[in-house]
């Protein structure tokens, strides 16, 4: 059954992600194109793995010809954080069916929507979570099937188009602030960030930050419920 309501909801919420989605994917689209893929793998990637940062990394990987096994280890120290996604949500996504799907589908841009984004209590939740993941996952499927289709017929310099994805995250780190106007988050990644940078390979440097993160959000867990 369609369900309407939740739809739109969730449509209307996920607009920003929209205008991110299409471009972030036409941008990985065009990076696949240029490197010589078939076409039907990056639309593939972006249905089976939809994992934004790693499908740009996976660019390089191919080009490089890196082993599977090097790109397996890369692949869990890139997206492990999306594990922690999913346990936090475990309660909000108690006893619905398609679960599995909906821990699949979880982004930084997603995951930022789930937490941030007040919820209608008169509408059925399941439905509103399943529809936000689904489109928010067809914005990047279609990004990524126009931009490797376009790179087949126009070439040009594509230097810069990974940025793209950070650019979004930016901008949705300063509208989570707009809304909780609490910095200590902010003083905690920035920390984190440093610390990994200047205590770890470049290699462990995103994990070392993230439990960096994790352990400091414990300490001041206070001041988090207080804001």
């Amino acid at each position: 059954m369609f369900h309407k309501r939740e739809f739109k909801i969730a449509l209307k919420v996920s607009i920003p992600v929209m205008m991110g989605y299409t471009v972030l994917g036409f941008a990985f689209g065009l990076l696949m194109s240029s490197s010589g893929q078939p076409w039907w793998i990056a639309v593939l990637m972006s249905v089976v793995i939809y994992a934004g940062a790693l499908q740009f990394l996976a660019v390089g990987f191919f080009s490089a010809k890196i082993g599977y096994f090097d790109i397996f280890v890369a692949s869990i120290m890139v997206n492990i954080r999306q594990s922690f996604y999913g346990l936090s949500l475990l309660k909000k996504f108690k006893k619905i069916k398609f679960k599995p799907y909906l821990i699949f589908a979880i982004t930084d841009e997603t995951y930022a929507l789930l937490t941030t984004i007040k919820e209608d209590e008169n509408i059925k939740k399941k439905w509103y979570y399943f529809y936000l993941c689904s489109l928010n996952q067809s914005y990047w499927i279609i990004g990524t099937t126009l931009g490797v289709l376009f790179g087949k017929f126009i070439h040009f310099n594509t230097k810069g188009l990974d940025f793209s994805l950070t650019a979004l995250f930016v901008v949705l780190a300063i509208e989570q602030y707009k809304k909780d106007k609490n910095l200590t988050p902010f003083f905690i990644g920035t920390f984190a960030s440093i610390f990994a940078f200047l205590s770890v390979s470049k290699e462990n440097m995103l994990l070392s930050a993230i439990a960096v993160s994790i352990v400091l959000m414990f300490l001041f867990k206070k001041r988090f419920n207080n804001g």
